[in-house]
């Protein structure tokens, strides 16, 4: 029984890591191969095995052999950065090089303003269709969600966040706004706000969201040919006066975008 329940964790271990990182199930069965082989016992030996692994895997052998399947990280520079570093440790920062070259383009168009583009997840570096969970199209390469653009109480732009995920505190429709949340929760489409339970915990509650610094953002990406599709919440593009055709509504059958922006290649 016990060797049973030893193999039950293993096995759920390695699909979860698999999971969330991708390669993190290769890297457990790598870390349990080389603890047997390796015949000196010490605290969380199988533990470290595995982090000096993934560590080496994801900063240089990942990176490396992306390019392979048409993939690259996100380029990190002054205005473009990642809302929470665990989206690159979890190998969650994998695009095409045109969108590299999307996001540098809309930098430039950003240049003299305060506003910076912050990055959640991407893609994962190989595979196509290879599901980056909870989403349901992050699977080629084309896709990256952005944060929101928010500001202090004297209308000053700020590039902070308010949750540690970049995800789940949401910009809710107003009294006067068509509430499309609200319809696609009647029709049970009960997964559609489910991010609320992926904040990780909320920050700088004194925030406000920004309609100008997220208008400037969306315009400046809206400028780029390369762009296939712009997701957001219906009444945030009402909101903001948005009035183009590659801004999309998702379907209730995914999640509500009044968190983040979503973008695409065509």
């Amino acid at each position: 029984m016990k060797t049973l329940l030893k193999t039950i964790y293993k096995l759920f271990l390695i699909i979860f890591l698999t999971a969330i990182t991708q390669i993190g199930g290769i890297v457990y069965l790598m870390s349990l191969l080389i603890s047997k082989m390796w015949d000196k016992k010490f605290k969380f030996k199988i533990l470290i095995i595995f982090s000096s692994i993934y560590l080496i895997s994801t900063f240089i052998v990942v990176p490396l052999t992306a390019p392979i399947f048409g993939r690259e990280k996100v380029k990190h520079s002054k205005k473009i950065k990642p809302t929470n570093y665990m989206t690159v440790l979890l190998n969650r920062n994998y695009i095409r090089p045109k969108l590299n070259e999307l996001l540098k383009n809309t930098e430039k168009t950003l240049n003299g303003t305060d506003i910076e583009i912050r990055y959640l997840d991407a893609n994962f570096p190989f595979i196509n269709k290879f599901p980056l969970l909870p989403h349901l199209s992050h699977n080629d390469g084309k896709k990256i969600d952005l944060s929101l653009i928010y500001e202090t109480k004297n209308g000053i732009i700020t590039n902070k966040q308010k949750t540690l995920s970049g995800y789940g505190l949401f910009e809710k429709p107003k009294s006067n706004e068509y509430n499309q949340i609200e319809k696609c929760l009647k029709n049970n489409y009960f997964q559609y706000d489910y991010p609320k339970y992926l904040t990780l915990g909320e920050i700088n509650n004194e925030l406000i969201f920004s309609e100008k610094g997220t208008k400037k953002l969306i315009e400046s990406i809206l400028k780029n040919k390369t762009l296939g599709k712009l997701f957001i919440e219906p009444h945030l593009k009402s909101r903001m006066n948005l009035v183009n055709n590659k801004i999309r509504y998702h379907g209730c059958r995914a999640v509500r975008h009044d968190d983040h922006i979503h973008i695409q290649l065509k």
